[in-house]
């Protein structure tokens, strides 16, 4: 079985930070979320994967997955425009050949891995096999239906009125199969080759495909908030108290990760939080469900449940909260009055 994980997109919705950054490259607890998902991949044994990747943010993926080898991968970068998933799977059709494959979005997040899933597909010898989730705004994901013995009846792209609440989560498991599927459907009005349309094809063609509903979390990070939910989740569940760095007339309270050559001085820091390497805080209070990135600063601040990239300047700011920062980022209090003074990039959203 092969690989095929998706790190294309604009991701528009998270401008102006994707202008420069991969989404999939944006962190949560100081880890690119693609990283998790080739974490999962690399769990389930699979050693040959294809990295789908998009022209504007291509470079920075490609330097981040390198050659697979921090994995023990062999990977394969494959280039594409934006043009829905089941294009992205014809575009890797000479990547993927013959075998069966798992398909992830390289900008979601399971709160399990997919080793039990793969398990399942080889056993039942399947053709597709789903990952479904009960949410409550099922509008915004393709949305399956199921009929009484759990079969997947029907599969819809993001309706208006969703007939059940069962989003499709990001991952997806495929025979050879479903290239047969791909080249018998046609684009979407969005002018795009729909994944929902294959696989409601492979149902049509008689294949075998089946669903698994998510007992677990799952996130689709396509959303500043999405990343700071992310952001907690994966701080509650992954962080251990950890203290590497200087610590100088500080207290430490819970579950804190300071990574080796960060420096708190006369702060105060409550966990759950990752605090990188080279990071200095300064007379500050780093509060809870915060990930602050490689040598950034913050000197005389108050933060909580924020992801600050790397390279940020955080000065005398009282009270930040809730909020994405890019790399090498510039937030200080204006000294010489109670003017707002902003430098910013398209599409930013500035609350004050």
């Amino acid at each position: 079985m092969k690989a095929l994980v998706l790190s294309g997109g604009k991701g528009t919705r998270l401008r102006p930070l994707t202008f420069t950054l991969a989404k999939q490259l944006i962190p949560v607890a100081n880890k690119p979320i693609l990283g998790y998902v080739l974490d999962h991949v690399w769990a389930a044994g699979i050693k040959e994967v294809g990295v789908i990747i998009a022209q504007e943010t291509g470079s920075s993926v490609m330097e981040y997955v390198g050659n697979g080898s921090k994995w023990g991968f062999r990977t394969e970068f494959i280039p594409q425009e934006p043009l829905g998933l089941a294009h992205a799977v014809k575009t890797a059709k000479k990547f993927l050949g013959d075998d069966d494959f798992v398909m992830c979005l390289g900008d979601n997040l399971l709160g399990t891995g997919i080793k039990d899933f793969v398990k399942r597909f080889r056993q039942e010898k399947l053709d597709c096999l789903i990952l479904l989730k009960a949410v409550n705004d099922p509008s915004r994901f393709g949305v399956a239906v199921l009929d009484d013995k759990g079969n997947v009846k029907q599969l819809l792209e993001k309706p208006k009125d969703p007939p059940s609440r069962l989003a499709i989560v990001g991952t997806y498991l495929f025979s050879s199969k479903v290239h047969k599927a791909i080249d018998r459907i046609k684009p979407s009005g969005r002018n795009e080759l729909e994944i929902t349309d294959a696989i409601q094809e492979m149902i049509n063609l008689g294949y075998k495909v089946k669903a698994e509903v998510l007992d677990t979390w799952w996130l689709d990070t396509g959303k500043k908030d999405d990343i700071l939910n992310a952001n907690s989740i994966v701080l509650d569940e992954y962080v251990k108290r950890q203290v590497e760095g200087e610590v100088v007339e500080s207290t430490i309270e819970g579950r804190v990760r300071i990574e080796k050559g960060a420096r708190v001085v006369k702060s105060r820091v409550r966990g759950p939080c990752v605090i990188g390497s080279g990071v200095v805080i300064k007379n500050s209070f780093i509060g809870p469900y915060t990930s602050i990135g490689n040598d950034s600063k913050v000197i005389d601040s108050n933060v909580e449940f924020s992801v600050i990239l790397e390279g940020t300047i955080i000065q005398g700011i009282q009270r930040l909260e809730d909020s994405l920062i890019g790399r090498n980022s510039s937030i200080k209090k204006n000294s010489k009055g109670r003017a707002v003074r902003v430098h910013i990039g398209d599409f930013s959203d500035i609350e004050v």
